[in-house]
């Protein structure tokens, strides 16, 4: 039931997203025999512009390789009419994971001079944090595009008017509408948010609002007892006062 839900997409994506990002660090730190910096980049720039490729770019072409040959390879091999159509969409997702790793792809720079005049300048291409790639997907799984559950090698979007407008690289995929996640389903797997603590003052994940589901939350006070303020006494044993706090805690209904 969850195949081909906006969620299986951002994690397509996000596991191809991360393979790209820690096999290419890895080059660039020098830990894999097969590649290194992205040698591509050594010699030119702008010399009137006053800087020059160096030090160090990572070199995104070998993670995204790497990445297609992991991920992507197995998933070709698969055979059968029923999942060719899942595969191609899969597929996609992938890519779109390495995609978000390559558009936010940045370039640093160093200043040389005297008294850092910054007269010459060193630049060297690098990614992204993952923090950042994470939140571009995220924002493309929230905007993710449902497409025709007729699934063919050839993608197509489910909304009719809409047909017309071109499927990007970078965006998410998905057939199938997300199960309920806020109701209990066993046969599912799916536990639901009732009797979840939440965060009534978050307007975030964790919030009440959202996690809650619409349904309200019960507040009861949890009574924390601890040991605190602890001196050390010659010789030789700690002395502590108890403690005791009392703090409200919020829970789905």
């Amino acid at each position: 039931c969850f195949v081909g839900t906006k969620e299986t997409a951002f994690i397509y994506a996000v596991t191809s997203a991360g393979l790209v990002h820690s096999v290419t660090r890895s080059c660039s730190a020098g830990n894999v025999t097969e590649c290194s910096c992205d040698l591509s980049l050594r010699h030119g720039g702008s010399a009137s512009e006053g800087w020059h490729w160096g030090g160090c770019s990572d070199d995104i072409h070998y993670g995204m390789s790497f990445s297609r040959k992991f991920l992507d390879v197995p998933l070709k091999n698969i055979t059968g009419k029923s999942g060719s159509g899942l595969v191609v969409m899969n597929l996609h997702n992938n890519e779109a994971g390495r995609q978000a790793v390559a558009k936010l792809m940045s370039v640093d720079c160093r200043c040389h001079g005297v008294s850092g005049s910054c007269a010459v300048k060193t630049c060297w291409k690098t990614m992204s944090s993952f923090e950042k790639i994470g939140r571009f997907l995220k924002d493309k799984y929230e905007n993710s595009i449902q497409i025709s559950d007729r699934l063919k090698k050839k993608l197509r979007r489910k909304e009719k008017s809409q047909r017309k407008i071109p499927i990007g690289k970078e965006d998410l995929l998905y057939v199938n509408k997300s199960p309920n996640y806020c109701v209990e389903d066993q046969k599912l797997g799916i536990p639901g948010t009732q009797g979840r603590e939440c965060n009534r003052t978050s307007q975030g994940p964790d919030g009440c609002n959202l996690l809650c589901c619409g349904r309200g939350y019960n507040t009861h006070v949890v009574r924390h007892v601890e040991r605190c303020e602890c001196k050390f006494v010659w010789c030789c044993y700690v002395r502590c006062r108890r403690c005791e706090t009392m703090t409200d805690v919020h829970t789905c209904k």
